[in-house]
């Protein structure tokens, strides 16, 4: 059997979705699993075992030239011609909807009362319904494995295997390790402002820790704030600019990672690395927790069917209580 998976985007989200990979292929290894993709985002995916190929699409760039359209059609009707048994579509959204129909006749995806556009159900075959407010890996799981006839338990996603792989990793990574401290990365960015945890009490866990914490970053603007921070403490580095690669390794050498509610974060978890995970304006279901990977919520109250962007509370987290966390963590 030959499927695709449609998973666009963003990081986190196909962080979440991975882990389904190592139960369709328990269930069933002779399945083949091509994986549709942002070309942005390949590279999280790259070395996975469970994948046969990773297709891109760079629907970003449309928003530049329109008229790319046709070119981003052209290369999926070439991906259409692998012959797919089933098309899954993970994103719910319509953009993905169309993709998962040009790819292949039988379609399957959340039904209308499941996804943010409901529109997208239109053009499935198969329809699952899974409601919105879900965890979110547990939804993954759910419609990645339900259009194969195979439940996945909420016991086995305690119980995975690392879900993302690297290879050959910039020996600078190695130079930033210490071996007589604990490595702790400190993911300090977001997709938005209200996301992000005051870099002034990431200081402050920083100095009380005394440990080795490597500050990871994606934009000048995240980079100025990491050298700031380590103004502030000798216990803080800079790391380099880093590629999908080098932060998945960086992250599997880590003892523990203390970050914002982003991809980046949701990576140590996938790689079954010590984790907490700062939330403010966005709900925990976000996240799995397990005896490793823990959240510290702020006190706001979060619709998961409306997001407040304008939601600051995470700045009136206690770093006390990261810095108690942190310490039973390691």
């Amino acid at each position: 059997m030959k499927i695709a998976i449609v998973k666009l985007s963003a990081l986190g989200d196909i962080v979440h979705a991975m882990v389904a990979l190592q139960f369709i292929k328990a269930y069933d290894p002779t399945i083949q699993i091509d994986w549709i993709v942002e070309q942005g985002f390949s590279g999280v995916l790259e070395n996975n075992p469970d994948i046969n190929q990773i297709l891109t699409v760079n629907l970003k760039s449309l928003k530049a030239n329109r008229w790319g359209v046709f070119k981003q059609i052209k290369a999926i009707r070439q991906y259409a011609l692998n012959n797919y048994d089933l098309v899954i579509d993970a994103q719910g959204l319509i953009k993905s909807a169309v993709i998962a129909k040009l790819l292949g006749k039988r379609i399957a995806g959340f039904d209308a009362n499941s996804i943010r556009e409901k529109t997208a159900s239109w053009f499935y075959n198969d329809k699952f319904d899974c409601s919105f407010d879900t965890n979110a890996i547990v939804r993954n799981a759910f419609i990645l494995s339900q259009p194969l006839g195979l439940d996945v338990a909420p016991e086995q996603i305690l119980n995975k295997k690392p879900c993302l792989f690297f290879v050959n990793e910039d020996p600078i990574i190695a130079s930033f390790l210490q071996k007589k401290q604990k490595n702790i990365v400190l993911v300090i960015g977001s997709s938005w402002d209200s996301k992000n945890y005051p870099a002034d009490k990431f200081v402050k866990i920083a100095l009380a820790l005394q440990q080795n914490c490597l500050v990871v970053w994606g934009s000048e603007q995240e980079k100025e704030k990491a050298i700031w921070m380590s103004t502030q403490a000798d216990t803080i580095k800079v790391m380099p600019r880093l590629d999908f690669n080098g932060l998945k390794a960086l992250i599997a050498k880590a003892d523990l990672l203390i970050g914002n509610d982003t991809g980046p974060t949701h990576m140590a978890w996938a790689l079954n690395k010590p984790s907490i995970t700062i939330f403010g304006p966005t709900p925990v279901r976000m996240a799995f927790q397990t005896p490793i990977n823990q959240v510290i919520k702020s006190p706001s109250l979060v619709n998961p069917f409306k997001l407040n962007k304008q939601d600051d509370s995470i700045k009136d987290i206690d770093e006390n209580e990261i810095i108690k966390l942190a310490n039973l963590l390691l």
